[in-house]
């Protein structure tokens, strides 16, 4: 198993990446290996500061870096030697098995739909995120941020997308699909929602419960809740806000802190044909060591296939 990771993405990188991936090699068994891409010299450089043998990980030299203001697509095909577009062609030939980055969303977005593509069936992919449940564990809500419009049609598949990662990876049986709206009745909504009820209602693959409000997020009324990704990115940045705004007012609590994004690592993006996860840009060497172990439950899970087999 080849786990890649961008090591010059991210707000902290490479001092926090490097850190991340130093404590997630402590937790991976001798035939799973991450391959740090970014600039090898001063990886080495850093791995060695930490008291670590250099040896322990793969390294691929890309010196470049897409930055945050970057235009994703320009700087994809201008920059072939950054180590977001070098990651991305590794993952298209098959020399890693995954790819993580906290750099630039969109040129990681462009990059998964450009190199490994979307897999056939799917209208477009989506990015995935956690939802903390007040009771325990945690639904998951998508899309928070790939595709500011959507489609009726495109929900539904959200909706498989959402059961089948949650189903996979986090072992919920059977996991129940809300639509997020501003009303419990059908006949809520705006033009996308109320197109989108009927069709996720009659689909088959999934076990649609009707309309979530917002108040509703944490309880247990649904596994995976569907939105467009301007809603989802609008609920995404509150709730983590919650987390910081409780530190902030001097007050610990179990519930809260398990909106700490740290946790979760990194969003995959699911509808592509390879695990691929966007990590936070602040990420901390605690939330790069989750996106790696993310990552490898991606690859030991299959997920991929099986995601190809129920579009298929």
């Amino acid at each position: 198993m080849k786990i890649g990771l961008d090591i010059l993405g991210g707000d902290f990188a490479p001092k926090a990446t490097i850190e991340g991936a130093l404590l997630a090699l402590k937790l991976l068994s001798e035939d799973q290996k991450i391959v740090l891409i970014g600039d090898q010299d001063i990886a080495k450089q850093y791995i060695e500061q930490a008291g670590e043998d250099p040896a322990f990980f793969e390294y691929v030299h890309a010196p470049d870096n897409i930055g945050m203001g970057e235009h994703p697509t320009k700087a994809i095909a201008q920059k072939p030697d950054s180590s977001i577009s070098r990651g991305f062609q590794l993952l298209k030939d098959g020399a890693i098995d995954s790819f993580a980055s906290a750099g630039n969303t969109g040129a990681m977005l462009v990059g998964a739909v450009f190199s490994v593509k979307t897999i056939p069936g799917i209208i477009r992919p989506a990015i995935a995120t956690n939802v903390p449940k007040i009771k325990s564990g945690f639904g998951i809500l998508l899309d928070v941020g790939a595709n500011a419009d959507c489609k009726p049609e495109m929900l539904p598949q959200f909706g498989l997308l959402g059961s089948l990662f949650a189903e996979h990876i986090y072992g919920i049986q059977e996991p129940t699909v809300g639509l997020l709206n501003i009303g419990e009745e059908e006949e809520k909504g705006n033009m996308l929602t109320l197109g989108a009820h009927p069709l996720m209602r009659e689909n088959n693959r999934i076990r649609f419960v009707g309309n979530i409000e917002g108040r509703e997020l944490f309880d247990d009324k649904a596994d995976v809740i569907v939105c467009d990704g301007f809603v989802g990115n609008v609920v995404l940045k509150l709730a983590e806000s919650f987390y910081v705004l409780t530190r902030k007012k001097g007050f610990n609590d179990a519930f809260f802190d398990r909106f700490n994004y740290e946790q979760y690592g990194g969003s995959p993006i699911l509808g592509v044909n390879a695990p691929v996860i966007i990590g936070h840009g602040i990420s901390s060497p605690e939330a790069i060591k989750n996106m790696i172990l993310l990552s490898r439950s991606m690859i030991e899970s299959n997920i991929i296939e099986k995601i190809k087999s129920a579009f298929n």
